[in-house]
């Protein structure tokens, strides 16, 4: 039986299932690995299913290593060279599909709150500073009818965009590399990206993190966007360069922000931390239940098809 290495703690359910199969250690740790953790990871395991954070690059690859496969958990691999792994005949895999509803639902919850100040209001509640109701207090953004602009319309920027114009009313304008035709809701596709982010009044952020996608938006982006708009980020924290983000923000260049990923992830700066006008969660894009007990199955699904087929279900 191959022996398997799970890197941090998953629902119980997903481990049951990885020891049906495999031979399996499950680290206790919840942090990421660590350089001698990684080196342990691809030299006494044949397989490996680790995630975010969990970073292997080319170097860990220079030798070909026992490990045969990193099934990671999670759709976004970006901490994982993956070309340089299969080079020395480790394959990879990730969990598409088991992630975009859910992360779909954070991006509008980060939507609501923003333009809402909902975040705001209820930091005033909390501190017992809320004087009583009146006509003018946390005017926001009513966000019915107003243009949504996605950049990146893969499976999850699609249902931030069915969602926003189903359930919303907006108008939904696009920005993705190929061009895209018969979705199931009223969008237009605009030629380049700051058709985009000159005219909506909500930019999401829904593309995968690559070399192309660094700092996507930077200075020069957030300033063609309106002055009233707000941005929201559920891909990946350095597609946004957040000293410049941070420079719009204070200089009142945009309204407002709403982030579940950061640059430097798990490092918030302070100045970020300060603003009334920003939305700030704890990289909850997956985190429901059902949802991590069906990126763990998909992942150890994958595992099963590549020592039993000879190819994950999901290759990248």
């Amino acid at each position: 039986m191959q022996k398997l290495w799970i890197t941090r703690p998953l629902p119980d359910k997903v481990i049951a299932e990885a020891r049906r199969h495999f031979d399996v250690e499950v680290r206790a740790e919840t942090l990421p690995l660590t350089q001698a953790e990684r080196l342990r990871a691809l030299a006494e395991f044949d397989a490996v299913l680790p995630t975010l954070g969990d970073a292997f690059d080319a170097s860990f690859f220079k030798d070909r290593p026992r490990c045969r496969v990193l099934a990671n958990f999670g759709v976004g691999f970006n901490h994982i060279d993956a070309k340089a792994a299969r080079a020395a005949g480790v394959a990879v895999s990730n969990t598409p599909g088991a992630v975009t509803d859910a992360t779909a639902d954070i991006a509008m919850t980060l939507m609501l709150m923003t333009c809402r100040r909902a975040g705001e209001g209820e930091r005033m509640v909390r501190a017992g500073n809320w004087p009583g109701w009146h006509p003018t207090q946390l005017l926001g953004m009513h966000v019915t009818g107003k243009t949504l602009g996605v950049i990146g319309m893969g499976r999850i920027g699609q249902a931030i965009a069915q969602r926003a114009a189903l359930g919303f009313g907006m108008k939904i304008v696009f920005y993705n590399r190929s061009t895209l035709a018969g979705l199931p809701f009223d969008a237009t596709q605009l030629a380049g990206l700051e058709d985009v982010l000159q005219a909506a009044d909500v930019v999401v952020l829904a593309v995968p993190a690559t070399p192309e996608t660094h700092h996507l938006i930077d200075a020069a982006a957030l300033g063609m966007m309106k002055r009233e708009s707000v941005l929201i980020n559920i891909a990946r924290g350095d597609v946004v360069d957040e000293a410049a983000l941070i420079e719009a923000l204070e200089q009142g260049r945009i309204a407002g922000a709403g982030l579940d990923v950061y640059e430097f992830e798990p490092k918030v700066p302070d100045a970020l931390r300060r603003m009334e006008n920003v939305t700030l969660l704890p990289h909850l894009g997956t985190s429901a239940q059902e949802v991590r007990e069906d990126m763990g199955l998909m992942a150890v699904a994958n595992l099963v098809a590549f020592f039993k087929e000879g190819k994950p279900l999901n290759p990248v």
